[in-house]
């Protein structure tokens, strides 16, 4: 008699997949693989397996057809359902015998030219069990149309564009996409440009490293913003740049500021991270004109332009650049979902060029899938409604917390004119953030603190950010109050949660 696998070891598992044949099907792979069946392993029938796991036979039955089409197992006439010879991903037998009798690399050795990074924005994994998750830049699922982005992915994969989207692009990126992006996208922010202009990245963050690696180096003093986002002064600190922290103010970074021998700037004039406030017209033609006559360049993050519920917002830095001395960035990944990881980098097309042949070493293309859907998403008029939806939200949660920090001793030390899903804030008297967020956490309450942001931080440092994008509105003001009371008594309290 031929070899059988025992129903015992086919069991289901509720985090293996959303639905019972999706589970049915991962625990009998699972079995195939673990057993390492030979070719002609006979399953259990469809009537005893059903049985035994308590499903329907109609189930079974599905399941089984789907791995046959799948190459798992085999259909043999008169005796039921097999483990196929073209199982996939068939595991290997290891000898067991340990190859190699010299040490282990000295990886300190190794790696001694590569330090980690010193300055890190972390959120913790399971944010979303917090009560109070008072953090930015992540999405808030119940704002987004999921049937929307199922009809658009189901357009991308579908037969029509399936041809295209396999095929190796080599550097090139989605055309759909890219047209969106220069037809609709830019001029919404005054700016103009052709598509060899315009390069798809793996979110702002990707275009920040792709600019950098390509503009900075240790000959050329680079400057950016204090307090500012900490990748910036990463990124330059990676590519050996000297670098000036320039302390920003109610309007940003002061041009006047700027070093004699400035070679590159880093902003965010529209949205400054992490204060939110926005560069005045004046100061954005007086950095232009300095770049003119000092001959330096610009990297401009143009992050949450799209929520400006309170105002429109200012003209893009890239807008007045007559002279092409602006690299502009844009993402919309903040605001669709982060895990998109799409965004663009706009320059002259010599630096485009350069940009997509490094980007080409380095990941050939952002997923030619993903790219498409977002292109169908942008082009059907999803986004547009999104984004109405977002503003209509957040307006009402910064209404909602700037009531409610009216009432406390905590200070809006900064908050985005035009609107925004942060506000940044000062606590009272020597109050450490670190140390109080630390002490809400406790408390279910996740604010972030503010040294990150800063080169040199104060000591001890007062501000920390408060994100409004992933809480409920009917929870802010009571994670408000929370943070108030902690804030006066230095510990956390013991009340009962609201």
């Amino acid at each position: 008699m031929s070899a059988r696998i025992p129903t015992e070891i086919i069991f289901l598992r509720e985090d293996e997949a959303p639905t019972l044949q999706g589970r049915l099907a991962a625990a009998i792979v699972r079995a195939v693989l673990e057993s390492r069946a030979r070719a002609g392993t006979r399953l259990p029938s469809s009537r005893s397996l059903a049985a035994a796991l308590g499903i329907s036979r109609m189930t079974v039955t599905l399941v089984y057809q789907e791995l046959v089409s799948q190459g798992y197992l085999e259909t043999l006439p008169r005796s039921g359902i097999a483990v196929a010879a073209t199982v996939p991903h068939r595991r290997l037998r290891t000898s067991g015998v340990r190859l190699g009798v010299g040490r282990p690399p000295d990886w300190g050795v190794w790696l001694s030219d590569h330090q980690m990074p010193r300055r890190v924005i972390r959120k913790p994994a399971n944010w979303r069990d917090f009560r109070y998750p008072f953090i930015y830049g992540q999405a808030d699922p119940t704002l987004f149309d999921h049937n929307a982005w199922r009809d658009c992915a189901r357009r991308a994969l579908g037969t029509r564009d399936f041809a295209d989207l396999a095929a190796d692009r080599y550097g090139a990126d989605d055309p759909l996409l890219i047209d969106y992006i220069c037809s609709n996208t830019l001029p919404r922010r005054g700016i103009h440009a052709r598509p060899e202009e315009v390069l798809v990245t793996l979110g702002a963050q990707n275009a920040l490293f792709l600019a950098t690696e390509l503009l900075a180096r240790a000959d050329r003093l680079a400057v950016t913003e204090e307090p500012g986002y900490p990748d910036f002064a990463e990124t330059l600190r990676r590519a050996q740049s000297p670098t000036t922290f320039l302390l920003v103010d109610h309007g940003g970074l002061n041009p006047a500021d700027l070093p004699e021998k400035t070679s590159l700037v880093i902003v965010t004039p529209s949205h400054h991270i992490p204060t939110g406030s926005t560069m005045p017209l004046d100061r954005r033609r007086d950095l232009i004109a300095r770049a003119a006559a000092q001959d330096f360049l610009i990297i401009e993050d143009d992050y949450d332009f799209e929520m400006s519920y309170l105002a429109p917002p200012a003209p893009a830095l890239k807008s007045l650049d007559q002279d092409g001395r602006v690299v502009y960035i844009g993402s919309f990944s903040k605001s669709l979902f982060p895990g998109l990881r799409i965004g663009y980098m706009v320059g002259p097309a010599e630096l485009i060029a350069q940009a997509r042949a490094l980007r080409s070493i380095m990941l050939r293309h952002p997923p030619s899938h993903l790219q498409r859907i977002t292109a169908y998403f942008l082009a059907l008029g999803h986004y547009d409604a999104h984004i109405v939806r977002l503003r209509q939200t957040l307006k009402a949660r910064r209404a909602t917390l700037e009531r409610a920090l009216s009432q406390t001793s905590l200070q809006i030390a900064g908050a985005p004119s035009s609107g925004g899903s942060s506000i940044w804030v000062r606590l009272p008297g020597n109050t450490d953030s670190a140390e109080l967020a630390e002490r809400l956490r406790q408390q279910s309450l996740l604010i972030e603190p503010g040294a990150v942001f800063f080169e040199t931080p104060p000591d001890p440092c007062p501000y920390f950010r408060l994100g409004y994008g992933s809480i409920s509105e009917k929870d802010i003001a009571a994670g408000i109050a929370l943070i108030e009371r902690a804030t006066l008594t230095g510990k956390a309290s013991s009340a009962p949660l609201i």
